[in-house]
C-alpha cells in the first residue's frame, strides 16, 4: 500500500512554474518539471485547486469541478500531466472541496434567480433572517476567516431578501448536505477524476460539511458531535460512500482528509477502515520548536491512528502556513495559530534555517507519510509583501492586521539572479514578487551546494527509500537527556535531534546516514538532526 509511507509533494500551480509568461504558474510549468520532482524522490502530488474559479480564495471558490482553470491549461493539460507523472513513477492526488462552492457557479446562480421557496435554494442554506423586517442574522456564528458567516440577498425588486450561509468568505456559499443532489453531484466528481487516473483526493474542511438544521448558536461548552457546524457525526455517510467509490477502482485510491478536530478519538474516527485512509496531522505542525511538545504531540497522534491502524502523516507547513524557516526563527513563538499572524513579527532566518534542518530529518523519520509544500525543500522563508499585492481574504477580513497567507504563496525560484528567477521567462513580473535577494536559494544555485537545503532533502527521500525500517512500521523512543529526542526505527536505524542549548553524543552507532549540521568534535550541535546506522 504505496499510500503508508508516500511522500507527498505540495504543488501550488499559480506558484510552481510560469509556461507561457503570463506571470502566472500553470500546469505545463508543472510538466516541465517533472524531471525535478523526480530527483527529488517523490512518489504523489498533491494539487491545490486547479479548477475554474474566480479566486476569490485562491481557487477554494470552485465554479466547475469538471475542468481546469484557463490561467493553468486545459483539461487536455491535466490528463498528459497525470500520464506524464505516473509514467515516471509519480501519483497526483487532486483537491476536493465539497463544503462550499463559487457564487459564480452555475447551481447558486440559479438559487440566486428563483427565489426564496424554491428547489434551487434547498441545495444551500437559504434562511429568513430574525427580526422584525428580517435585518438581524439568522445566527451569530463566526466565519473561519473571521467576521460574520451570513450574507444577505436582495430580491428582484430591490428589497432585502433572504440570507445565505458561508463558512468562509461570501464567495464561498456553503452546500446543504442534506440535499440528495449534492451528494450524487461530488459522488460524479470523484469518478470523474478517477476515471482520467488520479490516485486519490484531499478533501478540504472535511469535518465541516453537516450542520445542525435547527441553527443553534455555539454553546460555551460543546459536546462532542454537538457543534452546530463542526465534526458532526452525520458526516461519517458522506465519507463511507466516497470509500465504497474508491474501493471500486483498481489499485488504491485514496481518501485525504483535512481534519481539524482537536479531539484524539474524534479525529480517528475520520480514519476507520470504511472510511479515509489518512488525514492531515495539524497538531505537529502548529506545535513550537521544543521537545517536550514535538514528542507530546507525536505521542498524541501515534496513538490516535492505532487504534484504527492507520499511519499517521507529518508535515511541516502548507500554502496556509507560516513557513518553518521563518516561524522556527522567532524568539518567542515558534508555534503557529492563525489568530496570532502579524506584520513585522522579527525572526532569525540563520537560526530559523539551522532548525528548519533538523525539523525535516527528524519528520522525515516518523512512522507513516510525509508532505512536503513547494519551496521548504529549498529552505525559503515567509516573505512579508507590500499590503497593496495582497489578495488573501484573511487579510481584509482581519481589518488588515492579519498578514494573511500570501507571503508563503511567493513563487519559486527556479535558476539565475534576478526575479523572476525562471519562474517565469525573462522581463515577466510574476503574479507575486519575489525578494530580490533570492539568488542564493534558487534550485540552480542549491544543486552546485553539497550544504544546501535542496542537497538534504534530496538525500533524506533517498535514504528513507533506501532503509526499510523508515517510512510505515515500529517506533521506539530511547533513553535520552531533557531537550533531546532519540528513537529507533526498526533495529538498525536511530533518529537523533538535539533541542538544547549544547552539543551531545551520540548514541552507538556504526555510521551517520545523514546529519542537518556538521558534528563538531564528533558531539551534535544544538538544532540539529541526525540518522544513525547501528548493527542490527
Amino acid at each position: 500500500m504505496w499510500w503508508r509511507s508516500a511522500v507527498i509533494y505540495q504543488v501550488y500551480v499559480r506558484s510552481f512554474a510560469d509556461s507561457d509568461g503570463d506571470g502566472t504558474g500553470d500546469l505545463r510549468g508543472v510538466r516541465s518539471r517533472l524531471g525535478y520532482l523526480k530527483e527529488l524522490g517523490v512518489d504523489a502530488l498533491w494539487f491545490n485547486p486547479w479548477y475554474p474559479s474566480p479566486l476569490a480564495d485562491g481557487g477554494y471558490d470552485v465554479s466547475d469541478y469538471r475542468d481546469i482553470h484557463p490561467t493553468f491549461g486545459t483539461l487536455e493539460d491535466a490528463e498528459l500531466l497525470i500520464s506524464e507523472a505516473l509514467a515516471l513513477g509519480i501519483r497526483t492526488i487532486i483537491d476536493i472541496v465539497p463544503n462550499h462552492i463559487s457564487s459564480e457557479h452555475v447551481w447558486f446562480q440559479q438559487a440566486l434567480a428563483a427565489g426564496p421557496g424554491s428547489p434551487e435554494r434547498e441545495r444551500f442554506w437559504f434562511h429568513p433572517g430574525k427580526g422584525e423586517h428580517g435585518d438581524e442574522m439568522p445566527t451569530n456564528w463566526t466565519s473561519n476567516f473571521q467576521g460574520d458567516t451570513w450574507t444577505r440577498t436582495t430580491n428582484p425588486d430591490g428589497t432585502p431578501g433572504e440570507w445565505y450561509l458561508h463558512l468562509f468568505t461570501p464567495e464561498q456559499p456553503d452546500l446543504n448536505w442534506n440535499h440528495p443532489d449534492v451528494r450524487a453531484e461530488h459522488e460524479d466528481v470523484l469518478r470523474f477524476w478517477f476515471d482520467r487516473g488520479v490516485a486519490g483526493v484531499r478533501i478540504d474542511s472535511a469535518g465541516l460539511l453537516i450542520k445542525d438544521p435547527t441553527l443553534p448558536e455555539v454553546p460555551a461548552e460543546v459536546q462532542p458531535g454537538q457543534h452546530p457546524t463542526e465534526d458532526r457525526d452525520e458526516v461519517h455517510d458522506v465519507y463511507r460512500s466516497w470509500r465504497r467509490i474508491a474501493d471500486s477502482y483498481e489499485g488504491t485510491r485514496v481518501l485525504v482528509g483535512e481534519v481539524w478536530v482537536p479531539d484524539a478519538a474524534r479525529f480517528a474516527a475520520y480514519l476507520r477502515p470504511d472510511e479515509m485512509h489518512t488525514a492531515f496531522n495539524f497538531d505537529f505542525m502548529t506545535r513550537p520548536w521544543r521537545a517536550d511538545e514535538l514528542r507530546a504531540s507525536i505521542d498524541l497522534m501515534l496513538a490516535a491512528h492505532a487504534p484504527v491502524g492507520a499511519p499517521s502523516t507529518w508535515v511541516l507547513s502548507n500554502h496556509d502556513v507560516t513557513r518553518p524557516v521563518t516561524r522556527y526563527g522567532r524568539a518567542d513563538d515558534t508555534g503557529f495559530a492563525f489568530a496570532r499572524k502579524r506584520f513585522g513579527t522579527p525572526t532569525d532566518l540563520e537560526l530559523g534555517t539551522r532548525r528548519a534542518r533538523a525539523a525535516a530529518l527528524l519528520t522525515a523519520a516518523l512512522p507513516g507519510s510525509l508532505y512536503l509544500y513547494q519551496g521548504d525543500e529549498l529552505g525559503l522563508p515567509e516573505v512579508e509583501l507590500p499590503r497593496e499585492v495582497l489578495e488573501d481574504p484573511m487579510h481584509f477580513r482581519s481589518g488588515g492586521v492579519d498578514p494573511g497567507r500570501d507571503g508563503c504563496r511567493v513563487p519559486l525560484p527556479w535558476r539565475g539572479t534576478a526575479s523572476p528567477f525562471g519562474f517565469s521567462p525573462d522581463a515577466t513580473a510574476p503574479w507575486l514578487p519575489q525578494p530580490a535577494d533570492w539568488a542564493a536559494l534558487t534550485v540552480q544555485a542549491q544543486e552546485a551546494d553539497p550544504g544546501s537545503m535542496l542537497w538534504l532533502y534530496r538525500q533524506a527521500l533517498r535514504i528513507r527509500k533506501r532503509e526499510h525500517s523508515l517510512g510505515d512500521g515500529p517506533m521506539t523512543w530511547l533513553p535520552s537527556e531533557p531537550g533531546v529526542l532519540a528513537f529507533s526505527r526498526g533495529d538498525d536505524v536511530v533518529s537523533v535531534t538535539n533541542l538544547g542549548d549544547r552539543a551531545i553524543e551520540l548514541p552507538e552507532h556504526d555510521r551517520i546516514l545523514l546529519s542537518s549540521s556538521p558534528l563538531v568534535g564528533g558531539l551534535l550541535p544544538p538544532d540539529s538532526t541526525a540518522w544513525l546506522h547501528r548493527p542490527a
